[in-house]
């Protein structure tokens, strides 16, 4: 298991500084945009529950980040991705989750967001893919290498990130599930009672 002393600084994605870019920004960049197109995969595909229930479909990227496709293929295919809840959602941002660690339904997820898996942190693998609506990066804390396991599903474009978190991804289908899951309360965006995903398969 990951240490408290690594992870309380977050796998939350981002600090004050981060959140403080994205909110002069936000409303416009909320616009609907074009979905973007299925590559070769593989693809992830997310049941989501809880007061949302849908599909998400994500494009994986091992032409940008194949250390971390690697990482998230290993952990749906253990079935760790299920039940996990989405802990931190910040309307006209961004939704994160895979926490497996402290992130389960039907148990304590106070600590959602402070752990990761059993597996070793994976190395940054940053792109020059921007960080537009329906991207998925990989959360990490102040240290550029401490990604793990969780991730997050982009509201909005938000140039500020571009380089300083790892793409693995983007939505080809199911942006509206993505845009309907329950939203958090205050600035840090902690969700009570949190939507969740009910499975997480690998389709090749």
């Amino acid at each position: 298991m990951r240490s408290d002393t690594l992870i309380i600084s977050a796998l939350s994605i981002v600090g004050a500084g981060v959140l403080g870019g994205w909110m002069f920004m936000n409303s416009a960049a909320q616009a609907q945009s074009t979905p973007m197109e299925d590559g070769p995969g593989p693809n992830l595909v997310i049941e989501v529950g809880g007061e949302t229930e849908g599909t998400i479909v994500i494009d994986l990227r091992p032409d940008l980040a194949p250390n971390h496709v690697e990482r998230f293929t290993t952990l749906a295919n253990d079935g760790a991705y299920d039940n996990v809840v989405f802990h931190r959602v910040i309307d006209g941002f961004m939704a994160q989750t895979g926490d497996v660690q402290f992130g389960k339904t039907g148990g304590d997820t106070r600590r959602a967001g402070m752990g990761g898996s059993e597996l070793p942190d994976v190395k940054a693998e940053f792109s020059d893919a921007d960080f537009q609506r329906g991207i998925v990066g990989v959360a990490r804390s102040q240290n550029p290498d401490s990604a793990n396991s969780q991730f997050f599903i982009m509201f909005a474009p938000a140039p500020h990130l571009n380089g300083q978190y790892t793409v693995v991804g983007h939505v080809v289908e199911g942006m509206d599930v993505v845009d309907a899951i329950k939203k958090g309360d205050g600035p840090n965006g902690a969700v009570s009672d949190p939507d969740f995903m009910k499975s997480v398969t690998v389709v090749e």
